[in-house]
């Protein structure tokens, strides 16, 4: 079926696995149209701000421009061969059909015994074990001890169960309930035959998935890749060990952006702190290979906020730049080549996380060919202020039915979101206690199967 995004001149057949997925998770009503797209040169005020910064994108719209990104020509990448032990969280880029019939043989459902014709037995001596070759064949009256996954012998009428048969003082099997033709017998193709489509392009690849695929006879799977992200750590004044002193801070996103990147489905190949060096963050930027470049703080416009004039100097196109969000509205998302795309993260850390979940991982979730998630509501046990104007995330923890707001909530404070399961998307004005907010799920608070920390 042709998404109803897909614009009337393409045929879903002509796009890719990832372009196919992105157009499906977008509104199939056509969604908000996109903001304006301008070059990181864009004309300036007398106080040498961009006039764009001062036109912020709405959170949603944010949300959606940063969706469609990944999702250019130049974004496609070809599909990898992924052993089954590194494909956890890719989604398949083909088709899993069944390499085999499953199960490939008549197996015993349960431990007991392989019986043949009516009751009583007479038991060989030799059971059947699971992992051995096709036994003899059994004769009517005849049974023989038989594992659980074992090989039925051939002329076998059913299993009985070890806890439904006993044996007389001559050692003659008895049945002591009726037992059914066929009964506890797994049938050569009972869950499929060979050249069966198990699972579509676009599966989500879970532990289930895994343990499907190998026993189908897969030793790897055709999947998207992951996309690779490079972390760039901007400012003089941050720590990387022992206590704050004299004017120098921990460096909170060090540690925190790389799993958490993981966790979103990317590939992280470096981390690298470059201060306030303009010169660095320009070659840093010229010479990366990396699909994502995320930077954190110096997308303001102080003096040494380096971001938006090495955007320029690179003549890279500005998608987004300012989201009207709290924290993280200094936030911006911008195309530095066809398939190269970089999301400045303010430097504050909630304001940081507020970037990662509004523009890092739409972008990510259509690179790497990830459906959206459904959204949801609940009501909020307390009241959510909000902002007069822009959109407000606000960390919450989930109790039965509700979601409880927490505190701590400031643009510098963790304290709160490393308590929190969600965060609360709260519109301007705020949310009165009791009424519904939508929620945008932590990665590893809901299916954990994109949390890869290692």
């Amino acid at each position: 079926m042709t998404p109803r995004s897909v614009r009337d001149d393409q045929d879903a057949e002509d796009l890719d696995v990832e372009e196919v997925l992105a157009l499906v998770n977008e509104n199939p009503k056509g969604g908000p149209t996109p903001a304006p797209r301008h070059r990181a040169d864009a004309p300036q005020d007398r106080a040498g701000h961009h006039t764009a910064h001062h036109r912020a994108t709405a959170w949603p719209e944010a949300r959606a421009i940063a969706a469609r990104a990944g999702r250019g020509p130049g974004t496609r990448r070809p599909p990898v061969q992924a052993p089954l032990d590194t494909a956890l969280g890719l989604t398949l880029a083909a088709p899993l059909t069944a390499l085999t019939d499953l199960p490939s043989f008549d197996t015993s459902a349960m431990d007991g015994w392989a019986v043949a014709g009516p009751g009583p037995w007479d038991v060989r001596e030799t059971g059947v074990l699971a992992g051995h070759a096709e036994p003899e064949s059994l004769a009517d009256g005849e049974a023989v001890r038989i594992a659980t996954g074992a090989r039925i012998p051939l002329d076998t009428t059913a299993v009985l169960r070890s806890e439904h048969g006993h044996s007389d003082d001559k050692g003659r099997l008895h049945a002591d309930r009726e037992l059914q033709h066929g009964q506890d017998i797994r049938p050569r193709g009972q869950e499929c035959r060979s050249g069966d489509q198990l699972l579509p392009v676009g599966t989500l690849v879970t532990p289930a998935v895994l343990g499907l695929a190998a026993a189908a006879g897969y030793d790897a799977v055709t999947a998207v890749p992951r996309p690779r992200a490079e972390v760039l750590i901007l400012g003089d004044e941050l720590l990387t060990e022992g206590l704050p002193h004299d004017g120098l801070i921990r460096d909170a996103l060090g540690p925190m952006l790389p799993p958490w990147l993981r966790a979103l489905g990317a590939e992280v190949t470096t981390v690298r702190r470059l201060g306030d060096d303009a010169e660095a963050l320009y070659k840093a930027l010229a010479y990366s290979e990396a699909d994502l470049i995320v930077t954190t703080g110096g997308t303001a416009f102080g003096p040494v906020d380096h971001v938006h004039p090495t955007l320029r100097r690179l003549d890279a196109e500005l998608l987004v730049d300012g989201v009207k969000v709290r924290p993280g509205h200094p936030m911006l998302l911008a195309r530095i080549k066809a398939n190269q795309h970089l999301v400045g993260l303010p430097g504050n850390p909630l304001a940081a996380v507020s970037g990662l979940l509004t523009l890092a991982e739409p972008l990510l979730r259509t690179l790497a060919a990830r459906p959206a998630p459904e959204p949801y509501t609940l009501p909020l046990r307390d009241a959510a202020h909000g902002h007069p104007h822009d959109t407000r995330l606000v960390p919450v923890v989930l109790r039965g039915d509700g979601a409880v707001p927490l505190h701590y909530n400031g643009p510098a404070m963790l304290r709160g979101m490393a308590a929190a399961d969600a965060l609360a998307v709260v519109p301007p004005g705020g949310i009165r206690a009791g009424e519904e907010a939508e929620l945008l799920d932590l990665p590893w608070a809901s299916s954990g199967i994109g949390v890869c920390f290692t």
